[in-house]
C-alpha cells in the first residue's frame, strides 16, 4: 500500500479525532461532568490515537497497519460510550468512531 492508498482511512481518522476532540470538550461543559468521566477519558485516547494512526499512514510507516488495528480497537470503545449518551455531540461523535473503527480495520487486514 501507498499513502494515497490510505487516503479514505487517514480521512476517517482525521474526522474522528476532531469528533473526539469537540465531544470531550462539549462533555466538559454538561452539568454532571463526573457522569461524562469515562467519556472523556476515551475520547482523549482516541483522539490521540487516530492522530497517531492518521500520521504513520501518511509516512508509509511499516507500523502503520499495527497502528489502525488499535486505533479500531478504541473506537469501538470510545462509539460505544458516546452512544450511550443521548447529546448530540456524543452521538456525533460515536458515528465517526464507528466509520473510522470500519476504515482502519479494513486498512489493519489489507495485504
Amino acid at each position: 500500500m501507498t499513502p494515497q492508498r490510505y487516503a479514505s482511512c487517514i480521512d476517517a481518522c482525521v474526522k474522528c479525532a476532531l469528533a473526539c476532540h469537540h465531544c470531550s470538550a462539549a462533555c466538559l461543559k454538561e452539568d454532571d461532568v463526573k457522569h461524562m468521566a469515562r467519556c472523556i477519558a476515551l475520547d482523549m485516547d482516541c483522539a490521540a490515537i487516530c492522530e497517531l494512526a492518521a500520521a504513520a499512514m501518511a509516512r508509509d510507516s511499516e507500523h502503520a497497519q499495527a497502528f489502525c488495528a488499535l486505533c479500531a480497537d478504541l473506537c469501538d470503545a470510545c462509539g460505544a460510550e458516546c452512544a450511550r449518551h443521548e447529546m448530540d455531540h456524543c452521538q456525533a461523535c460515536a458515528e465517526a468512531c464507528r466509520a473510522c473503527a470500519s476504515a482502519c480495520r479494513e486498512m489493519a487486514t489489507a495485504a
